[in-house]
């Protein structure tokens, strides 16, 4: 019972030590820094990509989107990448403006293949752009989201993540839940890296990466979180990530919960495959480079699924020590109890204050807040459910609302 007692408050230690990190960090996120001078003075050329597979019913908003954005229209080429698609999303696509590639390949028909795959060819072509914005196809993005990537790009930086916001946060709980968590990250992770020098991440949508950046090695992923990928190897580089607050674009998630369990499941399934293929090299550029950036990315990695172990080996341990008489009933429910309050009553506090934060109505939203503890503990559910059983398969996500980027401003000012 000494060495499981031993083994029991090093992990205290080690827990309590992560999190006092991450929420120093994320208080950074108060902190409002002059913008960055513009090393040149130039207007882009762009492509938009959009990967879309069986996405007819939604692709036209934002096709429609992009050629609405108040930067040059000719400095911007719509591209979709119709996916090994049954139905009208080519010709749909086409109808509306956009540059279509068509791909048939039934084994490889996860976004990063597609990516890889269009990339390639532009590689070869040597096309004649400066960067690239990708989109997922239920998007619609902001007027501004151009002319605000371009700025960035006129201030040096080479792959920087947008502002992912949510077009239906209201629908129900599970978009409630998905909304606060995206609200959180932007302010809490992304936001507060950015501020202090270090590395946001590239967030699945809405994101710009320089197209040089690109062309020794194409758009090289392996993993269901190619974002995630993309970003470490980046790291990995000693390359740090930027953040644009002011490049929004909006995103529907799903309505229904076994959708959303099979979407985060694949998450947590690439953060697994992430944590087996780039761990060790994070580590080791964290001795090469020797930045607190490189630090960071690393106990990105380590504090997801790794973290996540931890502190069920924590619970156990407690558990153990409570049938060996070391503990108490009563210290042994204090010491749950003082695991599971952070974990699923300090989140409604946190979305409160960034909702307060970024001025966002919190009436339409409280069925949300009160049920965003099931959505995390769900989340754990999904965590724990892949430590034994990861489905490695993209399955596809219905996206069924069509709304337009009008009808989002229009919802927000019925909001306020």
């Amino acid at each position: 019972m000494k060495y499981l007692y031993v083994l029991q408050q090093a992990l205290v230690w080690i827990i309590t030590i992560f999190w006092i990190y991450q929420i120093s960090i994320s208080l950074c996120s108060l902190i409002k820094l002059k913008d960055k001078p513009l090393l040149k003075n130039k207007k882009h050329r762009f492509m938009a990509i959009i990967p879309a597979h069986n996405e007819e019913s939604v692709i036209v908003n934002l096709v429609e989107s992009l050629k609405r954005q108040d930067y040059p229209e000719e400095l911007i080429d719509i591209y979709v990448i119709a996916d090994n698609c049954t139905d009208r999303t080519a010709d749909v696509a086409k109808e509306a403006g956009a540059i279509v590639y068509e791909r048939f390949d039934p084994e490889k028909k996860t976004k990063g293949y597609a990516m890889q795959w269009f990339l390639a060819q532009k590689i070869e072509e040597d096309a004649p752009y400066d960067a690239f914005c990708v989109f997922d196809a239920d998007n619609i993005v902001d007027k501004s989201f151009f002319t605000n990537m371009n700025k960035k790009l006129c201030q040096g930086e080479e792959v920087v993540q947008g502002y992912r916001d949510i077009k239906n946060p209201t629908d129900n709980w599970i978009t409630a839940g998905y909304a606060i968590f995206y609200w959180t990250m932007n302010r809490f992770y992304h936001l507060a890296r950015y501020n202090l020098g270090l590395s946001p991440l590239i967030n699945g949508t809405g994101f710009m990466v320089k197209f040089d950046i690109v062309k020794p090695d194409g758009w090289n992923t392996r993993t269901l979180t190619e974002d995630i990928e993309f970003s470490l190897k980046n790291i990995i580089k000693g390359r740090k990530l930027g953040w644009a607050v002011d490049a929004k674009v909006y995103d529907e998630q799903p309505t229904g919960f076994m959708q959303s369990w099979s979407q985060r499941s694949r998450w947590t399934v690439g953060h697994i495959q992430c944590i087996k293929y780039y761990t060790k090299d994070l580590a080791l550029a964290v001795k090469e480079h020797k930045t607190m950036m490189n630090f960071d990315g690393f106990l990105y990695i380590i504090g997801s699924i790794p973290m996540f172990i931890l502190t069920l080996v924590l619970l156990a341990t407690n558990f153990i020590l409570y049938l060996g008489d070391a503990y108490t009933s009563a210290q042994l429910l204090e010491s749950y109890v003082r695991y599971l309050v952070p974990t699923f009553i300090l989140p409604i506090g946190t979305a409160l204050i960034i909702m307060i934060l970024d001025k966002r109505p919190i009436k339409p939203m409280l069925k949300g807040l009160l049920c965003y503890p099931l959505f995390l503990a769900s989340w754990l559910a999904i965590n724990f459910k892949c430590l034994f059983k990861r489905e490695t398969t993209w399955e596809k996500i219905n996206h069924v609302r069509s709304i337009k980027i009008n009808e989002v401003s229009e919802a927000k000012k019925e909001l306020i």
